[in-house]
């Protein structure tokens, strides 16, 4: 079991999670291996065949207090949560808004486009010096592009499926020299191209891995503040997506997300063997190689960051809650813009 802030994880198989009273109890081979007030708690996130008692399931329920449940490689398989209570009028804003969603979409774009900029630009000036020739004009070329893409989508002109048309541009550009920033000397950590559903490699399960995480967390930000995780302004709405989720998520996945990709290959936390290739080609973490991202995931939110637009600062944990108060703040009429957030 493994907490951050006001999440539970639970990787072991075969634990079993119970009320007592007023917390949350793990077990696991008949032993408790953890206790957690459930007034601390806002989600549980299971990994695999976990037993939750029904009592415990009810406390939650009546608490406010969601369950996601994930397979034992974590893709994402079922959501449970008692009644919302997301405010009606703000949501009524947020569905006008996503008829009409350019300006929004537009600070989505920025945020992300820089972030992924920012990733190859830290990499150049950390490690350039170790770089082939090819790589660092790989990337150099590419940061150059990202920046063309960053003043046109500024320029405020655009219409939405150009500035779709921009965001994917970059995502192309940036996953097209991804491999330039991995220096892991096993070569089954090559990256040729994103991949998904299922993952063909181990840098490509890595990410897929980490994004389920942090979707987790945005559709969570967005539902504490009233939103609809269903409907986004970036992502087209579709049954079954949490539109807003991934749209909160863009600007964040760059520096939350792909930064400890790297971190963890390139100091060798992460080695070839950590990882499993089923017959059909897909490929995952061991059970114990995902405790280790886990690990490091919330050690990763732990950290700190001062926010550009409030200029406080805030654990990178708590930024998707704050990107959400944002966003409502800006559908309310609080703001004029969504003010996306910039990674420096």
């Amino acid at each position: 079991m493994k907490k951050l802030l006001n999440t539970v994880y639970v990787t072991t198989r075969g634990a079993s999670l119970r009320k007592d009273g007023e917390n949350l109890v793990v077990e696991a081979d008949g032993v408790e291996r953890g206790r957690v007030p459930l007034h601390m708690l806002a989600s549980v996130v299971l990994f695999g065949g976990i037993y939750v008692s029904p009592a415990l399931m009810q406390a939650c329920a009546a608490a406010g207090i969601t369950f996601v449940l994930l397979d034992r490689i974590g893709r994402f398989q079922a959501r449970i949560e008692g009644p919302v209570t997301g405010n009606v009028l703000l949501r009524r804003a947020q569905y006008r808004a996503s008829d009409l969603p350019d300006e929004i979409v537009r600070s989505i774009v920025l945020g992300k486009v820089s972030n992924q900029r920012a990733v190859l630009m830290r990499s150049l000036r950390d490690y350039g010096a170790e770089m082939s020739d090819t790589a660092r004009t790989g990337l150099t070329a590419a940061t150059q592009r990202m920046a063309h893409i960053l003043r046109r989508v500024s320029r405020g002109a655009d219409s939405l499926d150009i500035l779709r048309g921009a965001e994917g541009e970059a995502a192309a550009l940036y996953f097209g020299v991804f491999n330039h920033l991995i220096r892991s000397p096993d070569a089954e950590f090559r990256f040729i191209g994103r991949s998904r559903r299922p993952p063909l490699d181990p840098t490509n399960a890595l990410l897929s891995f980490l994004y389920t995480l942090l979707t987790h967390d945005c559709r969570s930000a967005a539902e504490s503040v009233g939103l609809d995780p269903a409907v986004g302004f970036l992502h087209r709405d579709r049954p079954g997506r949490p539109g807003l989720a991934l749209d909160l998520m863009e600007e964040l996945r760059p520096v939350l997300a792909d930064r400890l990709v790297l971190s963890l290959i390139n100091r060798r936390q992460l080695r070839a063997r950590d990882f499993e290739t089923q017959d059909s080609g897909a490929v995952f973490l061991t059970d114990e190689a995902r405790k280790t991202v886990l690990t490091a995931w919330q050690e990763r939110k732990k950290q700190e960051r001062r926010h550009p637009f409030l200029e406080e600062t805030a654990p990178l944990g708590l930024v998707p809650y704050l990107q959400a108060q944002l966003l409502a703040r800006h559908l309310r009429g609080d703001l004029d813009a969504y003010p996306p957030w910039f990674w420096k």
